[in-house]
């Protein structure tokens, strides 16, 4: 196992979690309290929505290339290819949710992120 990718795995874990937190404290929430955001579907909730899940999938997308890199480091050669797709699956899974809850399903990345999701995980074996 390599220590410098765990130490990398470490690090997109730690950053994942900065860009959220400080995100959400310093930016989404000044924007959220703006009234001249676009009003989508009626009003400006889908627009707050929106900006909020795709600045969490940033994290997440952070998070699922920390689960290739660990998929690697830990992998015996030639083996962790499986883990590699599964973890691809598994970042694509996570981002459905977040796009199905966030969105209340009007924000249909959520069907890409499932398709993805489940033909990856197929394709694993």
């Amino acid at each position: 196992m390599s220590p410098s990718l765990i130490a990398a795995v470490v690090i997109a874990v730690a950053i994942g979690v900065t860009h959220s937190y400080l995100g959400e404290r310093y930016i989404l929430m000044r924007l959220m309290r703006r009234d001249n955001l676009p009003k989508l579907f009626g009003d400006d909730r889908f627009t707050k929505r929106t900006l909020r899940w795709a600045w969490h999938a940033t994290t997440l997308a952070w998070w699922g290339l920390g689960l290739v890199m660990l998929a690697v480091a830990t992998g015996e050669p030639g083996g962790s290819g499986v883990r590699v797709l599964r973890a691809v699956s598994l970042t694509f899974a996570a981002s459905t949710v977040l796009a199905l809850v966030a969105s209340r399903g009007k924000h249909l990345s959520w069907i890409a992120f499932l398709a993805i999701s489940v033909i990856t995980w197929w394709a694993s074996g």
